[in-house]
């Protein structure tokens, strides 16, 4: 599972693709638009800084923004920046070089070979969509539900 924090940092992506055009948004706007608490969501926007998705400006007049367009900006690098990469288990992550101690050997356990399989389609879904496909999706979907007539009483 990604963590809060990464939850909370997509919504404020969102928001801020949204309102990409140039201003800068403040961290009370986004904090109070997204239902993000203030000071989580600071350092969330300075980890994305970091890392190269946000901009920002500080005083007054500051705020931020994205560093390019929406549809640059892959799910996979956001989720790299707070998470460090993630795997379904543990001997898959790249960031700790473990081995199992259930399986003794990685090159033929079957739970390790299934599983890094589906860690390459993870990775490929969140490499090859960005912030506009997110929303995108999401427009989508309202617009689907809203077709939906609801006859209950």
């Amino acid at each position: 599972m990604i963590s809060k924090k990464t939850k909370y940092a997509l919504k404020a992506l969102s928001y801020l693709a949204e309102h990409y055009n140039g201003d800068l948004v403040l961290i009370s706007e986004l904090a109070a638009a997204e239902d993000i608490p203030k000071k989580f969501l600071e350092a969330i926007l300075v980890a994305l800084r970091k890392g190269g998705v946000l901009k920002s400006k500080i005083g007054k007049g500051g705020g931020y923004m994205l560093a390019s367009p929406p549809a640059t900006i892959t799910i996979g690098k956001v989720v790299s920046i707070l998470e460090g990469g993630f795997a379904l288990v543990e001997c898959l992550n790249d960031n700790v070089k473990v081995v199992c101690e259930e399986c003794g050997d990685p090159t033929c356990c079957g739970i390790r070979l299934v599983m890094s399989d589906v860690k390459v389609a993870i990775d490929s879904v969140l490499a090859t969509t960005s912030l506009a496909d997110m929303l995108e999706k999401s427009d989508m979907a309202r617009q689907q539900k809203s077709r939906i007539m609801d006859y209950s009483i």
